[in-house]
């Protein structure tokens, strides 16, 4: 690539992101690093109706998380900003007053109300009102008036809007073929299309006049957003051919479907099937509710971004534990699929159990120290480190954690009564008073050398290991499940053990 690559991420604070939002900014920065480019973070304020407070900081801190940082954008230096809409207005009124002066914009006075009536007048005779050079002299706008008639009203401060002139003259064939680097080549008919509000009443541009102007003042080369844009594409080439821009190559990016595979993944889907659909927590500023994010549920950021990234593209290898900058090294856009990509959350959870065996260590200690910390109880980072060293490979999520640990720390508070049934024999207590006997000799330094003295205990008792190991395991954790026995022993120590097997014979 001749020109410099430069990408941008343009969501709109009017909410949380969505996962489906956080995959177009990682695709995003994956192709710009590829490609040793810039990605920007612009935020695309101009809809003031539907902004919301402390959307603008949960983008910028989500992207944090996921440690897809941006090059430019709010807060950092205006190599080309400011990176917020909003504080971009001159700009789009000279921009929007170039295409009126060059014929390719007008004025339009139409009230709700008249436009109202026409859609229905349409709709009664089975036809689509759209605004455009169909009918665009019959109403009331700079084409239709006379110059002294638009003044005047600019004047007495009517209110107005500015829409795009898409087709001057209809009726000729019109097609324009826009290139998708996804998709291929995209033929349009120009006749089809309406005459699209530039302006707004309120003073403030819509998306489709701030995006490209935006995009050709920061330089955008590569224009990547989700398909939900694609049928934009044909006026945003039209607005750059106007102005006589260079065109940015684009790409539209696949949906995120529902586990089910029909239909776009919603945040519904995941109230309904248990699972987030934001990065992190979001609390509405109106409700107080709060909707949980892969953060707080436990998920690491390698396995989110991980698993956003095989949502719609792959290397081409059968390999799918990828850290960001493998992704980094294999992204292609030519290898994005067209079609939707499903959203498993189970094998998202897989995503997250395969990293949590592979990131630094420190990051599940902090974890768990932190979970013991809620109910009161200290473990120092030597204990932490050893604890979750024997539990990380059975954990899938870091909230897993102390779920599958606690038991090092706190004695159990019940015991799992399938397993007493078949576990908890006739001979059991007797067997377990005779291990107690022989606690008190045994050295419990090492696992290894533990293990060898029970094994010849055993042997001299005459003790099979089903008669011992379960009740031992039962008394100690409270059910048939956790680390090696051994290893539990040892950790607890001669004290803990034999207060919870003198607890167990009292209560089971």
């Amino acid at each position: 690539m001749t020109q410099a690559v430069r990408v941008r991420f343009a969501p709109s604070p009017t909410g949380p992101l969505h996962i489906g939002g956080l995959r177009t900014a990682l695709y995003n920065y994956l192709f710009a690093k590829k490609h040793n480019g810039d990605f920007i973070l612009r935020i695309e304020d101009t809809d003031q109706n539907r902004f919301v407070p402390g959307a603008e900081d949960y983008i910028v801190n989500a992207l944090k998380w996921c440690n897809i940082p941006f090059d430019e954008g709010p807060g950092t230096e205006d190599k080309k900003g400011p990176y917020k809409q909003s504080e971009r207005k001159e700009l789009y009124k000279k921009a929007v007053q170039t295409l009126i002066q060059k014929g390719r914009a007008y004025y339009a006075f139409d009230s709700s109300e008249s436009l109202e009536k026409h859609r229905v007048y349409h709709e009664e005779k089975g036809k689509t009102f759209i605004y455009n050079w169909h009918n665009r002299l019959k109403l009331e706008n700079s084409l239709s008036l006379s110059k002294e008639e638009v003044q005047k009203r600019i004047d007495n401060g009517d209110r107005y809007v500015i829409r795009f002139l898409m087709v001057e003259n209809g009726g000729v064939e019109n097609f324009i073929n826009s290139t998708d680097l996804i998709r291929g080549t995209i033929r349009v008919d120009l006749n089809l299309l309406d005459d699209k509000i530039l302006f707004k009443s309120d003073g403030m541009p819509t998306y489709h006049l701030a995006n490209v102007v935006d995009d050709h003042a920061m330089e955008i080369s590569h224009v990547i957003r989700g398909e939900e844009w694609l049928p934009s594409l044909a006026l945003h080439h039209q607005l750059y051919i106007a102005f006589e821009w260079k065109t940015p190559q684009f790409a539209h990016l696949p949906l995120l479907l529902k586990p089910t595979g029909k239909g776009k993944l919603s945040k519904r889907d995941g109230d309904k099937l248990g699972f987030p659909v934001f990065p992190l927590d979001w609390r509405d500023p109106e409700t107080g509710k709060v909707s949980p994010g892969y953060k707080e549920a436990g998920y690491v950021p390698e396995a989110v971004v991980n698993f956003l990234a095989l949502l719609g593209w792959n290397p081409g290898t059968e390999q799918e534990i990828l850290t960001l900058s493998e992704l980094i090294g294999l992204f292609s856009i030519e290898q994005v699929h067209k079609s939707g990509a499903r959203f498993d959350p189970e094998k998202n959870k897989w995503f997250n159990q395969q990293h949590l065996q592979h990131i630094e260590e420190s990051v599940l200690e902090e974890q768990l120290i932190k979970d013991a910390k809620a109910f009161d109880i200290v473990v120092s980072p030597e204990k932490a480190q050893k604890v979750v060293r024997l539990v990380k490979e059975r954990a899938s999520l870091l909230t897993e954690l102390w779920g599958l640990s606690s038991y090092f720390f706190m004695d159990p508070e019940g015991y799992d009564a399938k397993a007493v049934r078949k576990q908890w024999k006739e001979g059991t207590p007797e067997v377990l008073t005779k291990f107690l006997t022989f606690l008190k000799s045994a050295s419990l330094s090492e696992p290894s050398n533990f293990q060898a003295e029970f094994k010849t205990w055993i042997a001299d008792e005459s003790i099979s290991f089903g008669q011992i190991m379960a009740p031992l395991r039962l008394c100690l954790v409270g059910k048939l499940s956790g680390a090696d026995l051994f290893e539990i022993i040892c950790f607890l120590g001669h004290k803990t053990v034999t207060s919870r097997i003198q607890k167990a014979l009292q209560n089971i």
